[in-house]
């Protein structure tokens, strides 16, 4: 089950059920003009180039000319096509060959030659590609923050060096925060955590689970007990397959999607975004200069100034006087730990789970249930009903003697 669930080459189980669903191929601002360079990419285990035509349109094709395997990476992109530098030939953004110089016949033997390329949405700072069945292309998403402005939100993308899952299961795994988020002062001094407003968080280091699924995937309420007896909930959601809704706070909200690279390595994108109006002048300095939740990247990379390759530039002196870690950002502090679980692709029967693992265990079982649910011909609900995955994140303070459950099941129904 485990290489089921971590593999997403063609061909695989998990690979078909993400290939079901729109994925973000890159951040609309990698192909910043008309006619600008191509970029290369890498999605589910496929090598793709992307480019953006003299009309503004953009193509994701296969990374090599179908002529002889050339890189098109290196391609011309002119007069409305990806020009291969080996021999001339030039594509379009819908995959067509429309220029074949090299020989007589080319005139004729164009339209017998097609390179693969992938139906793209461009929307909300994103380009979006649909990577399965042609005719079993899904409606897209309505998640609430893609009809916002610019101004409203800000993002982040980030390569991380592990398989996707172990990635993404942090986000509903509620016991770690308290540990491995936190600093020596209750994060007191922490900009992201004022932001979230949030201390019971870093102070009851036991919450319970109260679990549902849903069209979507699942709903998770992490419930811990404040010191009148209340119960305070964290409402966090997984929508199938890779999209998750932490770190609610009364105003500005998030997402984080994971899109497998390939086995071993998982594009990371962070958005938070303001519903109600523009991200104000300190919420956009603290994204762009504090790093405790957008740290600072290795300049024309994704890749985190702190990363493996320098221990995550933790610092002993500040682990024994302030932070917990002795590392700055949050998503540094996650990377650190899941980079390397036994690996990039955690052994996961070497675990000893617990408890405070049970939303993990779920969505493991509910994504295996997908893929093998996919490979008998029933598709996942999601992909009939983009609808039902318009939730938020949330927080709710209940008293002690309120069933938790039934307080999370009008979060799970689709906001208008």
């Amino acid at each position: 089950d485990n290489a089921m669930l971590t593999q997403t080459d063609p061909g695989t189980p998990m690979g078909e059920l993400f290939r079901r669903f729109w994925m973000p191929a890159m951040l609309a601002d990698e192909l910043p003009g008309a006619d600008c360079p191509p970029v290369r990419l890498r999605l589910l285990g496929e090598n793709l180039v992307g480019f953006r035509d003299t009309d503004g349109n953009v193509g994701v094709l296969d990374a090599y000319c179908p002529h002889r395997g050339a890189p098109l990476f290196f391609g011309r992109n002119e007069d409305c096509g990806l020009r291969c530098v080996y021999h001339g030939w030039k594509f379009d953004v819908h995959g067509a060959c429309v220029d074949i110089p090299n020989v007589p016949e080319g005139d004729t033997y164009k339209h017998k030659v097609r390179i693969k390329s992938y139906p793209i949405i461009e929307k909300a700072g994103l380009i979006w590609v649909y990577m399965g069945i042609e005719d079993k292309q899904p409606p897209f998403y309505q998640f609430e923050w893609l009809e916002t402005p610019d101004s409203h939100r800000f993002m982040q993308k980030l390569i991380v060096n592990c398989n996707y899952f172990q990635s993404m299961e942090g986000d509903f795994d509620a016991s770690h925060a308290p540990f491995l988020h936190r600093t020596l002062d209750n994060n007191a001094s922490n900009l992201s955590a004022r932001i979230r407003e949030n201390a019971l968080t870093y102070e009851d280091v036991m919450p319970t689970y109260v679990l549902e699924d849903t069209a979507y995937g699942n709903i998770f309420g992490a419930v811990r007990k404040q010191a009148d007896g209340n119960q305070f909930v964290g409402v966090t959601h997984w929508i199938m397959p890779c999209f998750t809704t932490p770190g609610a706070s009364p105003k500005v909200l998030q997402m984080n999607f994971r899109v497998p690279v390939d086995d071993e390595h998982t594009m990371h994108y962070r958005v938070r975004y303001d519903l109600n109006g523009p991200l104000s002048e300190r919420e956009l300095w603290e994204n762009r200069h504090g790093g405790f939740l957008f740290p600072e990247v290795i300049p024309g990379t994704f890749t985190p100034v702190a990363n493996k390759s320098n221990d995550y530039r933790i610092d002993r002196l500040m682990q024994r006087n302030y932070s917990y870690t002795g590392i700055k950002s949050f998503p540094i502090q996650d990377l650190a730990m899941i980079e390397d679980q036994w690996g990039p692709i955690a052994d996961r029967t070497r675990e000893h789970l617990v408890s405070s693992d049970e939303a993990i265990i779920r969505v493991r079982r509910n994504m295996l249930k997908a893929a093998k649910d996919l490979e008998q011909g029933i598709e996942p609900p999601l992909l009939h009903s983009p609808e039902a995955a318009r939730v938020l994140p949330d927080r709710m303070v209940l008293p002690p003697e309120a069933d938790v459950a039934e307080a999370l099941r009008p979060h799970a129904e689709a906001r208008p």
